[in-house]
């Protein structure tokens, strides 16, 4: 399985959403092109607050490109909770946790399966 990446620009963005939506969780969708995660989109009928965010996955737009999601952890913690290891395999097979502050120091990515995935950012 080749090795997925992220845009620095789209993980800039993902801070800017973190911190935008604070106290509340956002809720991203990733897409890839060619092993590079380079655009999301805001999870359809997404409902939030500081605790958690969700939205029904039947709402989920049929794509081939997704590669998984985004969420914030208002409260800084970047592990995936009980109820993240339920969506991740829903959604694809790379996850993304951003805690505050929202910069490169508080953000992780993971498996599907929620174990930690060393995920390289490029320009």
């Amino acid at each position: 399985m080749p090795e997925m990446k992220i845009r620095r620009e789209l993980l800039e963005m993902l801070f800017a959403l973190g911190k935008a939506e604070h106290p509340n969780e956002f809720l991203a969708i990733l897409k890839a092109k060619d092993g590079i995660i380079e655009e999301l989109e805001l999870a359809p009928g997404t409902v939030s607050n500081s605790n958690s965010a969700s939205f029904c996955v039947d709402m989920m737009p049929l794509s081939t490109d997704t590669a998984g999601s985004a969420h914030s952890h208002p409260c800084g913690l970047v592990r995936p909770s009980d109820a993240d290891l339920k969506m991740f395999p829903k959604i694809g097979r790379y996850h993304i946790i951003i805690g505050t502050p929202y910069n490169n120091d508080t953000w992780r990515a993971f498996r599907a399966n929620g174990d930690p995935y060393d995920m390289e950012v490029v320009d």
